[in-house]
């Protein structure tokens, strides 16, 4: 009995869930439900890769990377001494174990994971599979506990996407709402994650496309989504901003000259970014191993540069977090600290990255971003600073700069990326530097994509392709076809016209259908043109006694107040060429007749028109 009560009350919630009066309201509560899933996610992922680093990292190579100043650390530091050489092997561990996973059970969640919410978004009309965010979630696991140079945001993309889309398929819901909630989901998990819930919403709506453009559809759901994550995963861990940031400031508008530097230097490194992992992805590609060995291969080119720089390989965010506060980073693996420290670091990140999740291992891109930026910031931030100490340049606002601008660059995302390091350091002072190097870096390499399932634009998108269509037609109305044609007589038939007499009409008239006229001139009905072939094809067989009558059809009207998208979709929905219009003003007499090709060139018209 309880199950019967159970499964009526799912029923109706189903029911209630697809009305359509209801979408909006539908929308906003499921966005909500997707939040807190996507805000538990992001803490048990967050507890994963901890628990993982302290494994592998700490309690096996006695390695123990900082993290950013707003985290706790939820394990205590082991007592094992550092065993450099243990990190020699361990990215490579990771990597086969990592690869096992993915190619076995999830071949989609390989490399960095957002391309294929992207993708999904595109062209799988937002379905993920309820595996990957798992699968992916503990590939991960492996990849950066054991080493590998990876990111969070890819993961938890998947993971808040893939919840999504899972929920949006359960409640039957349409393509249009699973791409909705898939993004929303994405965006939730990306807020929670980061502690950048504006951030995160604003990513999943622009990190779709390549150009300047925004999925505007999915920003308030995205934005409720993201909200209730972040709340959820902030009670979890707390409300501090990712890092812990001294009070910079931007008071002198001299600094925009160095800042240009920057984001000439940071749009450089990110084209040396982009064009260094898909070179090593394809690089893996092209080789003949079995799938899984490939990140295990990728995992001991890590593990060699990490055995002379520890601070290439994992999340990196400690190295981040020292050069957000002292300017420069303190280097394991190099001797000195200074602009030569910097540079290695930002070249090494770019090569452990590269192999790490290009060879097919597990991760995101954006932490490590985060990290070759901030590194570069710094050095460029240094240069200024030795070379003019009068200038007053902050070495740590520059890296902190450089941050923002090297992941605009690399992702084509300026507008999330500003706000989402804002957010992230809880710094909103240095905005407009941000904002200068971010712009000018992301206008310099616009034909680079770190994100390769981006689209151009909206207009690209095959979930877009009919929206211009559809917005011109609904603005056009009938009238204005008339008006565009001017006067044309609509030929009428008799209900004993023969097939002949009809296909002569087709030949010399512009019409493909003929209204039928009863003999009191009132509308009886229609003839389709292809009727009448048809018949004509099978006249020799029935000795021409085929005549309107025997093929008429119930008349389909409109009116010349209807616009022309109700138009075309009654087309459709009828299997007719052409409608009747009618005069509802008077007794509904025949007006003259419309059809594919008066809207086609309606169409045309008004747009040609619009460019002037």
């Amino acid at each position: 009995m309880a199950t019967r009560s159970h499964s009526r009350w799912q029923k109706r919630l189903r029911i209630l869930l697809r009305h359509g009066q209801y979408r909006v309201l539908r929308l906003l509560l499921l966005s909500v439900l997707i939040g807190v899933v996507a805000g538990l996610g992001a803490i048990a992922f967050y507890w994963m890769l901890d628990a993982g680093t302290y494994l592998f990292m700490d309690l096996l190579a006695g390695y123990r990377p900082h993290g950013p100043g707003g985290e706790p650390e939820l394990f205590e530091a082991s007592g094992t001494p550092f065993r450099r050489w243990v990190l020699l092997v361990l990215p490579g561990i990771g990597g086969v174990l990592s690869g096992f996973l993915v190619f076995r059970f999830a071949p989609e969640a390989e490399g960095h994971g957002t391309d294929a919410a992207i993708d999904a978004y595109h062209f799988r009309q937002g379905k993920v599979r309820g595996r990957v965010p798992f699968i992916k979630a503990l590939a991960s696991t492996l990849t950066i506990g054991t080493g590998g140079s990876g990111g969070r945001e890819g993961p938890i993309a998947q993971i808040g996407s893939g919840f999504g889309s899972v929920l949006a398929s359960a409640l039957k819901l349409s393509a249009r709402e699973r791409r909705v909630l898939m993004a929303a989901g994405m965006g939730g998990g990306v807020g929670a994650i980061f502690h950048a819930p504006l951030a995160g919403a604003l990513f999943a709506a622009e990190v779709l496309y390549r150009d300047l453009d925004l999925e505007y559809e999915i920003i308030i759901p995205a934005m409720v989504s993201s909200i209730v994550a972040y709340a959820v995963f902030a009670l979890q861990f707390g409300w501090d901003p990712l890092f812990i940031t001294p009070d910079f400031v931007f008071d002198r508008p001299i600094h925009l000259l160095p800042y240009l530097v920057l984001a000439l230097a940071v749009a450089g490194g990110a084209v040396l970014y982009v064009r260094c992992f898909y070179g090593v992805r394809d690089l893996f590609h092209r080789l003949k191993v079995p799938l899984y060995w490939k990140p295990a291969i990728g995992g001991i080119v890590v593990g060699i540069i990490g055995f002379f720089l520890p601070e290439a390989i994992g999340a990196g965010y400690g190295t981040v977090q020292k050069a957000l506060v002292n300017g420069t980073p303190l280097a394991v693996g190099i001797g000195s600290i200074g602009i030569k420290a910097l540079l290695i670091i930002f070249a090494a990140k770019i090569v452990t990255t590269s192999f790490s999740i290009g060879s097919g291992g597990s991760g995101g891109v954006f932490g490590p971003a985060v990290v070759i930026g901030g590194a570069l910031g710094g050095a460029v931030g240094l240069a200024f600073d030795q070379a003019l100490p009068g200038l007053g340049v902050s070495p740590g606002a520059f890296a902190l700069v450089g941050m923002a601008g090297f992941f605009a660059a690399s992702a084509n995302t300026p507008i999330s990326t500003i706000i989402m390091v804002s957010e992230m350091t809880g710094n909103y002072h240095l905005l407009a530097p941000s904002m200068w190097v971010s712009t000018l870096s992301y206008l310099l390499v616009r034909k680079e994509a770190l994100y390769e399932k981006q689209l151009p634009s909206r207009f690209d998108s095959p979930v877009h392709r009919g929206d211009m269509l559809e917005s011109v037609l609904r603005h056009l109305r009938v009238d204005d076809v008339i008006t565009m044609r001017g006067a044309q007589k609509t030929l009428t038939i008799s209900a004993s016209a023969t097939v002949a007499e009809m296909a002569r009409h087709l030949a010399e008239a512009r019409q493909s259908s003929f209204p039928v006229v009863d003999d009191t001139g009132r509308l009886a009905g229609i003839v389709r043109g292809r009727d009448v072939m048809a018949a004509l094809a099978s006249e020799r067989d029935i000795g021409g006694l085929v005549i309107a009558g025997d093929l008429v059809r119930a008349v389909v009207t409109v009116t010349p107040q209807d616009n022309l998208l109700t138009t075309l979709r009654s087309m459709r929905t009828n299997d007719v060429e052409e409608l009747v219009v009618i005069d509802p003003a008077g007794d509904g007499g025949l007006l003259t007749t419309i059809g594919h090709q008066d809207i086609i060139a309606a169409y045309h018209n008004q747009v040609y028109r619009d460019k002037g």
